[in-house]
């Protein structure tokens, strides 16, 4: 190779080659600091694509949890106001039961008739007051069509989207509860007829038949709350699957982003050492035109 004044080619070609490095070792600089080997499209275009993919579902698949959890407070909440309900049918049973015998004269059977009439509209209170963030759960609002949370007021059954996608099969199913009212379980003088059985137990023979009436009303009750057992059972089944499916695809995600610390190190000191001979070198290069006055000057 010639010596010359004008054009360093030794520098230029040893200047290129510490730009190389010094790129590389940038890269492995940014990739240790965040962590991630992926950090703009151009260090893996087609992995980029498949880790937003992959980040979205996940994103989608956690929210889902959450949103399967409220679903599971909204039918406690739900579960909790039929308990009392409940509590409230045992008594008027107990005072059907009470009424049905002829040991009471008539003023004490409509005290008896008062306080069933009192726990039939607990029952309507309760079932109307019931509600989860603005819904009401007991009242009928939930029995209906579908409902999609565009009204003011939510009617119909209420659908539990959990999925990442929308599959009927797969990413969602439906809450429906019946009407828990008095009047829709056939009891007290709200019940809509003074033929029902339940209507009331004035009488010896009301109350006989209000004991079958009370004893549907349970029956229907526990319908519902069964239902929603099966529900919430359903629902923590569907909760421990989206948490099962967003920690594999976490891993995954992370084995195509993120960076091997070990191996990244490996190639960042490798790196690093060959940007210091190249600098070292440049160095080098960058003298031998001085080389060459020295001849001139000889």
């Amino acid at each position: 190779m010639g010596m010359y004044i004008n054009h360093n080619s030794m520098a230029t070609n040893v200047a290129n080659t510490l730009n190389s490095h010094y790129s590389n070792l940038a890269t492995s600089t940014q990739r240790l600091s965040s962590g991630l080997r992926i950090n703009s499209a151009a260090d893996d275009a087609a992995g980029l694509g498949i880790r937003e993919l992959m980040r979205s579902d996940i994103a989608a698949l956690n929210q889902g949890v959450r949103n399967a959890n409220d679903a599971i407070s909204l039918i406690q909440t739900a579960d909790g106001a039929l308990g009392v309900i409940d509590e409230k049918l045992v008594r008027m049973k107990e005072l059907a039961e009470q009424a049905a015998t002829g040991t009471y004269d008539s003023t004490q059977r409509l005290m008896i008739e008062s306080e069933y009439q009192a726990m039939a509209s607990e029952i309507t209170r309760i079932a109307n007051a019931t509600d989860f963030n603005g819904i009401h759960l007991l009242n009928g609002n939930l029995s209906g069509a579908t409902h999609d949370g565009s009204k003011m007021t939510a009617t119909g059954k209420m659908k539990i989207h959990f999925g990442s996608m929308n599959d009927s099969a797969e990413d969602y199913y439906y809450i429906q509860i019946g009407t828990s009212t008095a009047s829709a379980l056939g009891l007290g003088n709200s019940s809509g007829s003074s033929s029902r059985a339940g209507f009331t137990v004035s009488t010896q023979s009301a109350a006989q038949a209000a004991l079958v009436a009370v004893q549907n009303a349970i029956v229907s009750k526990d319908k519902i709350r069964a239902n929603l057992g099966a529900l919430q059972n359903r629902l923590e089944n569907t909760i421990s699957n989206l948490k099962i499916q967003s920690e594999n695809i976490s891993a995954s995600e992370s084995r195509i982003s993120d960076v091997d610390v070990s191996t990244e190190m490996t190639t960042f000191v490798r790196n690093q050492i060959l940007t210091q001979s190249a600098v070292a070198m440049l160095s080098q290069a960058n003298s031998m035109p001085r080389m060459a006055m020295q001849l001139i000057g000889g």
